[in-house]
């Protein structure tokens, strides 16, 4: 049984855990992202639980001496690390659209498990401060980058598909799209069958505008001229 001066380090390394990956839950929630506020708490909370137990295991485990043990304290730790791959892996997602959605939630989530050991571990600073840094970079980075950045990462990113019926009509709309301060990338042309019988062509591609320049014109622009059977605007960044 622990003593009382233990229980009470434990309850308040459990308490602390779960008071730190509030802030990552928290910035989750906003963003509506898979995981949010409960699982950041559980994955935390559990994390340093266990961190606990494999330390406080390894130093109040008795010697004997007909069998020599020797423990690692952080053996339990060293598992949680790549156990939690797997709640990762369940988030990220590809779209249709060849783009690769959840990496940052998935390293949220491995981050949450660090939250949790740290604690669990005694590291208290180091993880308020690990804490401050990623919130940092998750939540000011991009706006600055947006401002001071390379003109690259400046620009927003489209999925353009189109479909119409002339397949000379292709390279009207890709020099439309490769207008100055535009930049077009991946772009792939598609015949459509619909019951076995031609239907059209269907464009799609990857488009970087300026960011001062508002999707919806590009989606308006697209959908006026009159060769153009359909447009689906996606925005990617």
């Amino acid at each position: 049984m622990m003593s009382p001066s233990l229980l009470t380090d434990t309850f308040m390394k459990l308490g602390l855990s779960a008071l730190l990956s509030l802030v990552i839950g928290i910035e989750r929630e906003l963003k509506r992202k898979p995981v949010g506020l409960k699982t950041s708490v559980v994955i935390a909370t559990f994390s340093c639980l266990l961190t606990i137990i494999s330390i406080e295991t390894a130093y109040s485990t008795p010697a004997r001496d007909d069998i020599n043990i020797t423990m690692d304290p952080l053996r339990l730790a060293a598992q949680i690390v790549s156990g939690i791959g797997f709640l990762g892996a369940g988030v990220i997602l590809k779209r249709g659209n060849d783009n690769i959605t959840g990496l940052t939630t998935a390293a949220m989530i491995w981050g949450a498990a660090g939250i949790g050991i740290a604690v669990g571990a005694g590291f208290y600073i180091e993880a308020a401060v690990a804490v401050g840094i990623v919130m940092f970079a998750i939540e000011f980075l991009p706006p600055l980058m947006n401002i001071m950045g390379p003109k690259r990462l400046r620009m927003r990113e489209l999925l353009l598909i189109v479909t119409l019926t002339d397949e000379g009509d292709i390279k009207r709309v890709v020099d439309l799209l490769s207008a100055p301060g535009y930049s077009v990338e991946k772009v792939r042309m598609t015949t459509l069958h619909t019951d076995g019988r031609f239907s059209g062509h269907e464009l799609s591609a990857r488009l970087a505008i300026p960011p001062k320049i508002d999707p919806g014109t590009v989606y308006a622009e697209l959908q006026a001229l009159d060769y153009i059977k359909s447009v689906e605007l996606d925005i990617l960044s």
